[in-house]
């Protein structure tokens, strides 16, 4: 069975978006993923613990023959192969790997949560995530992406760095 997952990817330290590139790489040389669709690049500002430098986020389509916990277990062991050290609760780090959706499944256990749980919050998950996939349907929300992300505060803290094309804009997101 194919599994469809979106992915977040970020990183704020070194080579941002070598990090971002590396992750991609590993991820859709595995055998059992495909890349099907990737974002734009956004700069945003750190959210959380503020004391660190800017990000690079964006997120990822795959279609995967893992479950979600071998997809988990293969997305924190690229972070670590990258060079990821928790340190501080939303600290710096070279690469984040953070699995939004999974097919339109509800899953809670001690490890994974899905949807992420935070993912509406976060401006710098849900810009990007809209730009793939802007029909896409969060399980258990009533209101349309769209509709989410006009009501996000801070929309000025994500920043097009590099558009899929590969053009470089640094530009702000309307609000």
């Amino acid at each position: 069975m194919v599994n469809v997952a979106f992915i977040s990817l970020g990183s704020n330290i070194g080579n941002r978006y070598d990090y971002l590139s590396k992750a991609i790489e590993n991820l859709a040389k595995h055998s059992k993923i495909q890349l099907v669709n990737t974002s734009s690049v956004y700069e945003t500002d750190p959210v959380g613990y503020e004391e660190q430098d800017l990000f690079l986020n964006m997120v990822i389509e795959v279609h995967t023959e893992l479950s979600a916990n071998e997809l988990l277990d293969l997305c924190l062991k690229l972070e670590l192969e990258l060079g990821r050290k928790r340190e501080i609760v939303w600290g710096p780090r070279t690469i984040d790997l953070d699995i939004l959706l999974f097919n339109q499944e509800n899953i809670k256990s001690e490890k994974l949560i899905i949807p992420h749980p935070r993912m509406l919050e976060r401006n710098f998950v849900m810009i990007p995530l809209s730009e793939i996939k802007p029909d896409i349907i969060i399980p258990n929300i009533e209101k349309p992406l769209d509709a989410w992300i006009k009501e996000l505060p801070n929309k000025e803290g994500v920043r097009i760095w590099k558009r899929k094309n590969g053009e470089d804009v640094f530009e702000p997101i309307e609000s």
